[in-house]
């Protein structure tokens, strides 16, 4: 491995030479993300995913970055071009767009202003004129060079002049100084086309706009740019550009003792900045400012992506799914504790039908019959229309129901799909959707993992940034997430099973027709007894996938079986048989061993260490079961029940630049702007918040017309 490329990884990422090392040796080896955060902690140091994908992209960046280092070097060489100077000018670049600047003179141009007048013969006086060593008139020295082509003076000395000012352009040190200068002092400006139409004033806070690009927030980058696209608004950057071109003149002019000469040189500079060098730097700039807000929204969407599948999961409980619409009725979907749809129905309450005493039969019915724990209601449509009319079946039916609102969000997306489809096929794409609400209350990332992560929506201006980007970002996250958790052997989907470490199309299949066939797996080492699995898959795979009720008690933890002969040794050391794990015994007795001891026994690392020592104590352990649980109601909030100052409980439902979105139980979500979230300075929202918290907030402000409501995280308000 080039050593420069390392030190460069270790340097930009604040991660030791030694773990970027061993990561990258993992990673050409053939080992994934999750294995390596899993199970190579003693070889990385312990770096997470996020720093080992860190490791990987810009490991990638540093060598396309060499690879063109290279390639500039070997075209400008086969021009007889290259020297001592040039080569350490593109060993020194950091960036791309240094070394494009770099290459920029040497590149092959089209015809331009300044290519047609080399060809006509004025580049030997255009250096004259750039040495500042002329005495004389420099007409009578442009006068010389009036041919066929050069009519007479005037052109010959407006020729030069494009010369110069593509000389000037070419400079990649010049390029450099002037982007610094337009990125610290420029301004990013933004107005109302005339005779646009906004008919909904999305773009009305940008219709005559400006800020410092320095300062400037992301997420307003991403409003400009959508506003622009959609012909309501002229978005442009404004430089220094005195400065620049003050800046340009202490630079070029050598002295000032022939006016004629400086003056010309003057209106080069001028030409070569107003015409090439800012429209350029401008591109540039926007487009890098793009970058950092796609990559600012994209990380936005994966946290809150993240937090929304890392949501605990409602184990054993029956759910009744309610769909909401009005026209085409309530889809309603009961699925038992495992998730199996057991009854469909749909129902009219609502307008134009209002079949309001029916559709509580109804759902009483369904109650009694199914033992029904919780009614999951679907945010969309008719949705609180539809839990004022469940809080009031829920006082009649005397049981001891609650009900909670669930976010639909790509439940359409899935009901729709051919995934949907295959697994009821029989059913409309509605009642679908109703069976993925329930589901999604019961276990969301089971639910969850069968949406293409982008449809789910968490976060701004999705649809602004680059599709491949964000996809790849989401499916990070969705794999990162799944892992953590790991699956059920038996029972995972295709869905899931496909962001299972190392796990292949053909291996999932293999999986799914083998428990078709034979049932249940018994234990983990059957995947390699039957083929199933390759060593390499099996070992990448294996500690992900976890068999709850097994011959092997093993194989319900997280341990990999690489550890199960050090796992065997250390209950024999304490004693333990292999079916107390989990128990309190066992607990007490992994309390008070010494650590250093067994490592030194067993020959093995203290990371292994600890996690064999917390999967013998939590066999089944999810991290999902720390978090908070989802909040359950039995009756409904309105807008008109609340007062400023009054204390709330509420779920976040969506973390954006400017702040969250909480669900306080009423038709909107309520917002909880940045300045409401601390006392102190926060960048971000996500420092203080994430998707799925439980928090309680205090009402600063109720607009009953637009039906909005304010939120602090603040007492004093």
């Amino acid at each position: 491995m080039n050593e420069e490329i390392l030190n460069n990884l270790s340097k930009n990422l604040n991660i030791s030479l030694k773990s970027i090392n061993s990561t990258l040796k993992l990673l050409e080896e053939g080992n994934t993300i999750p294995f390596i955060a899993r199970y190579r902690k003693e070889v990385t140091g312990n770096l997470n995913e996020v720093e080992i994908r860190a490791i990987e992209t810009e490991y990638a960046y540093q060598v396309n970055l060499e690879k063109r280092k290279e390639e500039v070097k070997r075209l400008i060489a086969e021009k007889d071009l290259l020297t001592p100077e040039i080569e350490e000018k593109i060993a020194s670049a950091t960036k791309l767009v240094e070394i494009e600047d770099i290459y920029r003179p040497f590149k092959e141009k089209k015809k331009t202003k300044a290519t047609m007048a080399i060809n006509n013969g004025l580049e030997p006086l255009a250096k004259i004129l750039m040495s500042f060593n002329i005495t004389g008139s420099i007409k009578d020295l442009a006068e010389k060079y009036v041919n066929d082509k050069v009519k007479d003076v005037s052109e010959a000395l407006e020729g030069a002049k494009y010369i110069i000012a593509e000389w000037i352009s070419d400079n990649a040190y010049y390029r450099k100084q002037i982007r610094s200068l337009t990125f610290k002092k420029g301004i990013l400006t933004s107005k109302k086309k005339k005779d646009s139409i906004d008919e909904t004033k999305t773009y009305e806070i940008y219709y005559d706009f400006k800020e410092d690009v320095r300062s400037l927030k992301m997420y307003r980058v991403l409003a400009m740019n959508r506003g622009e696209n959609e012909g309501v608004l002229n978005v442009s950057l404004s430089a220094p550009d005195e400065e620049i071109i003050k800046f340009l003149e202490e630079k070029i002019i050598k002295n000032e003792n022939n006016l004629e000469l400086t003056s010309l040189v003057k209106e080069a500079i001028n030409d070569s900045y107003k015409r090439l060098i800012a429209p350029s730097i401008e591109r540039e700039l926007r487009s890098e400012l793009k970058d950092k807000a796609e990559d600012v929204a994209i990380l936005n969407f994966s946290d809150n992506l993240e937090h929304l599948l890392m949501q605990p999961p409602i184990k054993e409980k029956c759910v009744l799914g309610f769909d909401p619409a009005y026209r085409t009725g309530c889809k309603l979907a009961v699925v038992d504790r495992t998730g199996k749809l057991l009854k469909t129905a749909v129902i009219y309450p609502h307008e134009p039908k209002c079949e309001y005493e029916k559709s509580k039969e109804v759902i009483l019915k369904l109650i009694d019959d199914y033992n029904i724990d919780i009614i999951a209601i679907g945010n969309g449509t008719a949705s609180r229309e539809s839990e004022s009319f469940i809080a009031s079946v829920i006082k009649e039916s005397h049981k001891n129901v609650e009900y909670i609102i669930v976010s639909e969000a790509g439940a359409s997306v899935y009901s729709a799909s051919s995934l949907a489809i295959l697994e009821f096929p029989s059913l409309s794409v509605e009642m679908r959707s109703a069976i993925s609400i329930a589901r999604r209350l019961e276990d969301p990332l089971s639910e969850l993992v069968k949406i293409d992560p982008e449809s789910i929506g968490v976060g701004l201006y999705q649809h602004d940034v680059t599709n491949k980007k964000l996809k790849e970002s989401l499916n990070f996250v969705v794999e990162k997430v799944v892992n953590q958790v790991g699956v059920n052997l038996n029972t995972a989907s295709p869905s899931i099973l496909k962001y299972i470490s190392g796990l292949t199309k053909s291996a999932i299949d293999k999986i799914i027709n083998y428990r078709d066939t034979f049932g249940i797996f018994k234990t983990r080492e059957e995947l390699m007894k039957k083929k199933i699995l390759s060593p390499k898959t099996y070992e990448q795979a294996i500690g992900f996938l976890r068999i709850p009720a097994g011959d092997n008690a093993l194989d319900m933890t997280s341990i990999h079986p690489e550890s199960y002969e050090a796992t065997s040794k250390l209950l024999e050391h304490l004693n333990i048989d292999i079916k107390e794990i989990g128990t309190t015994k066992i607990k007490e007795k992994l309390s008070s061993i010494n650590k250093e001891e067994i490592v030194k026994d067993l020959n093995i690392d203290p990371y292994t260490l600890d996690d064999i020592v917390a999967s013998l104590i939590s066999p089944t352990r999810d991290p999902r079961d720390d978090l908070p649980r989802p909040i359950l109601k039995k009756d409904v909030l309105h807008l008109e029940d609340l007062k400023v100052g009054m204390k709330l409980e509420g779920t976040v439902r969506n973390v954006v630049d400017f702040g969250a979105f909480v669900d306080i139980g009423i038709k909107n979500d309520g917002l909880v702007h940045i300045s409401k979230m601390s006392k102190d300075y926060i960048k971000h929202p996500s420092e203080i918040l994430s998707v799925g918290d439980i928090i309680e907030v205090y009402v600063t402000d109720v607009n009953k017309e637009k039906g909005k409501v304010g939120l602090s995280l603040l007492k004093e308000i």
